[in-house]
């Protein structure tokens, strides 16, 4: 399984550097979509102003970035395996002059730190796209401080995720794509019921809670979301890659077909649920 989580690792790695830019050009529209995921996480979390936080697989730097600006005292260290988005990270918070926070690139499953620094551990849509889940959360929990708390949040089942099952299984119609496994990462890999609870537990975590927070991937147009998810999401760039430009644009025609049924007011409305999940470190 090494040999293969490396050269998952690799891949990852190359992919998110090149998807950077798009994060970049969507920040906005990315933190009003993403916003009540990563303060659900960040609530739970029950940070204090001068608790040292941890965030892994920050990405482009939510929900650090807002946890750096409610611990004055503390700091914030981001986490993540590509350069590139944390670039964008280290852009954004020079823009907002946070001085708590500072950058390291590097994977889930090997942190960096010694154990026991962190009084809070974040991940925010992380543990998907993990190798090596369990590796990644063994990491999180030895370099948590007794008492800290671990506390992300994963994507709920392809149903209640419209916003990203459209599009997908458009895809999956007009191409060849083949099945994942369950354990190889994809953005419903931790999607049911109870598993994070167990993965938690089964790391030692104590009063290990789950529950369920949704919102909506709101845009204008299907034209916009379009350009959206062909920007930010890798897996439905991969996947149109893989095709010729007939069956891309047939994809494309389909896609805004089906969007119509999501149109509210003139705008159009997604639904996105993802699962929160705490834990305390014995």
């Amino acid at each position: 399984m090494a040999v293969a989580a490396d050269k998952i690792r690799d891949r990852q790695r190359i992919i998110w550097d090149q998807f950077a830019a798009g994060w970049k050009k969507w920040d906005a529209e990315l933190l009003d979509w993403h916003g009540p995921f990563g303060d659900a996480v960040i609530r739970d979390a029950r940070l204090d102003p001068d608790s040292r936080v941890l965030d892994v697989a920050a990405g482009s730097g939510e929900p650090g970035l807002s946890a750096a600006a409610l611990v004055p005292h503390g700091e914030v260290a981001l986490t993540d395996i590509s350069a590139g988005m944390l670039h964008v990270a280290e852009e954004k918070a020079a823009a907002r002059a946070l001085p708590n926070v500072s950058f390291r690139v590097c994977e889930a499953a090997e942190l960096p730190f010694e154990d026991g620094t962190f009084d809070v551990v974040l991940c925010r849509f992380g543990f998907m796209f993990f190798p090596e889940v369990r590796a990644a959360l063994r990491e999180m929990v030895r370099t948590a401080k007794p008492g800290a708390r671990i506390s992300a949040a994963v994507w709920g089942r392809a149903a209640a995720n419209p916003w990203a099952s459209l599009i997908l299984g458009t895809l999956a119609q007009h191409t060849e794509l083949p099945r994942p496994p369950a354990d190889i990462p994809g953005l419903f890999r931790c999607s049911a019921p109870g598993l994070m609870t167990r993965l938690f537990r089964d790391a030692g975590l104590l009063a290990v809670a789950e529950r369920t927070v949704s919102t909506d991937l709101v845009h204008d147009s299907p034209e916009s979301y379009w350009e959206f998810m062909t920007d930010i999401a890798t897996t439905v760039a991969t996947g149109l890659a893989q095709a010729d430009e007939e069956v891309r644009s047939l994809i494309r025609s389909d896609v805004f077909q089906m969007l119509g049924r999501y149109e509210h007011g003139g705008s159009l409305r997604l639904r996105s649920t993802a699962t929160i999940v705490t834990g305390i470190r014995a």
